[in-house]
């Protein structure tokens, strides 16, 4: 139910949080309580979502999923990039302290399968200005890792069923970016 009168202070409370979320790239190696990641997900799940499919399926990763996915990451980076570059990757993977995937269902209707993958991105912004809320960054990443199909073996989900929206990095922020400048918001054409 909308609230009686406008709240200027929730509203601008929120847009803060909005304007000020950030994509997090290091961070520090002590890991986010359960809870706090439960409680994010938890709000996470209220995205629209068309006929109420709610068609995600998040895996909480632990550190033994990690570190493969990060061993089948760097084989790929060293295919393309060599053992160099591949050993400065895999230390990096192996340092964040939190990890989810994030799945749609897929669905035999295109457009059905379209609404729900849209959903689940909601899900995913939900999730990600939860957090930074709770004063832990993230990062979404959907890199060529997240389409193999061992990565679907090592989380135990059926490629044939679900679809990757992204693998979800978390943590308490080493450092923060930046802001980048946006475009002025010169997008909106009104049509009557």
């Amino acid at each position: 139910m909308l609230p009686a009168q406008d709240n200027h202070e929730a509203r601008r409370a929120l847009n803060e949080i909005i304007r000020g979320r950030r994509t997090v790239h290091d961070f520090q190696p002590e890991p986010v309580p359960d809870y706090v990641i439960l409680d994010a997900l938890e709000a996470a799940r209220w995205a629209p979502n068309h006929h109420r499919t709610e068609p995600w399926r998040v895996y909480l990763l632990g550190p033994l999923v990690q570190k493969k996915i990060s061993a089948l990451n760097a084989e790929l980076v060293q295919r393309k990039q060599g053992e160099k570059a591949a050993a400065i990757k895999l230390k990096r993977w192996n340092a964040v302290p939190g990890w989810l995937l994030l799945t749609s269902l897929r669905n035999a209707d295109p457009q059905r399968e379209r609404e729900d993958y849209a959903a689940c991105c909601c899900m995913a912004q939900n999730l990600m200005l939860t957090l930074w809320a709770a004063e832990v960054g993230c990062k979404w990443t959907t890199g060529a890792v997240t389409n193999m199909p061992e990565l679907a073996q090592l989380v135990g989900f059926d490629p044939a069923l679900e679809v990757v929206v992204g693998l979800f990095w978390y943590g308490r922020a080493l450092s923060v970016p930046d802001q980048h400048r946006r475009a002025a918001a010169n997008f909106l054409v009104r049509v009557d």
